[in-house]
């Protein structure tokens, strides 16, 4: 089987309806135009295609924005965009739709992880190439009484047990397939003839009204 690697740039280097399968890996949620990138991979695909993201999402790195935001706020009395903003999930599934894909799904796995301290986080993202890239980010260093004041306000508000800090990648993996005629349709919500309880052999509780 013979892959191609492209640049994850605003133009995607494929061909038009020359692959089975496109994989957007952990590019996404930096994409100026994340409709314009699903829109050129559903293009690239030959019909009954399958394509595949994975990226961040949601709720990721909530709580260092949320320190900094509050450090921020505290010393300087306003907010800069120092973390980028993530796309949520009931979103993100939309926007397959728009880029016409077939049989979209879209799910989310958060994924908590430690750290000694945020300085250590911060070192973590930076060599994971996930730093702040925003066009309107602030272009000088963050200021040492910031950087304390936010620090602080992690680990008072988002440590474990054991003193170390928590931060949440919330991993958001999208699947589409590209239009074909013989393609399976989703049926009519409500139109099914079996319970998902009997064919699972679960026990099922209704909910509350």
């Amino acid at each position: 089987m013979d892959a191609t690697h492209v640049s994850d740039d605003d133009t995607l280097d494929l061909a038009e309806g020359a692959h089975d399968l496109v994989i957007h890996g952990l590019a996404l949620h930096w994409a100026n135009d994340p409709l314009g990138q699903l829109i050129q991979a559903r293009r690239a695909l030959k019909p009954d295609g399958l394509f595949m993201a994975a990226l961040f999402g949601g709720t990721t790195l909530h709580q260092l924005r949320a320190a900094l935001a509050q450090a921020e706020s505290d010393l300087y009395g306003g907010l800069s965009p120092r973390v980028a903003p993530m796309g949520e999930i009931r979103d993100l599934g939309a926007l397959l739709q728009r880029a016409g894909f077939a049989l979209p799904v879209a799910d989310s796995l958060p994924l908590s992880v430690s750290y000694e301290t945020p300085l250590h986080l911060m070192r973590d993202l930076r060599a994971m190439g996930e730093a702040n890239a925003l066009s309107d980010r602030p272009r000088s260093p963050m200021p040492k009484a910031l950087l304390a004041r936010a620090c602080e306000i992690y680990a008072d508000t988002y440590a474990d047990k054991d003193g170390r800090i928590l931060a949440t990648f919330d991993m958001v993996f999208l699947i589409g397939w590209a239009p074909a005629p013989d393609q399976p349709q989703p049926l009519r919500p409500g139109s099914a003839s079996t319970r998902l309880a009997d064919v699972l052999g679960a026990q099922e509780t209704p909910l509350k009204d």
